[in-house]
């Protein structure tokens, strides 16, 4: 993880809306991950959109777990 490649982007849990920063790194290239609401513990899947070669983040996605196919 390059930490010149993160960025903080806030957002909010699907599940309770509790809003909250998130950290994304960029140097991975788009992808999917998973990631518990600090508040009330749910999974929630963060999808990352990135721009190459740049590797600017472009899109941050928030899905619930029963959402998500």
């Amino acid at each position: 993880m390059h930490e010149e490649m993160l960025a903080a982007r806030p957002v909010s849990c699907p599940y309770c809306g509790t809003p909250f920063e998130l950290l994304v790194d960029g140097s991975q290239g788009s992808h999917s991950t998973w990631e518990d609401c600090p508040c009330c513990c749910a999974p929630i899947q963060v999808s990352v959109e990135v721009a190459e070669p740049e590797g600017s983040v472009q899109a941050v996605t928030l899905a619930r777990d029963d959402d998500v196919l």
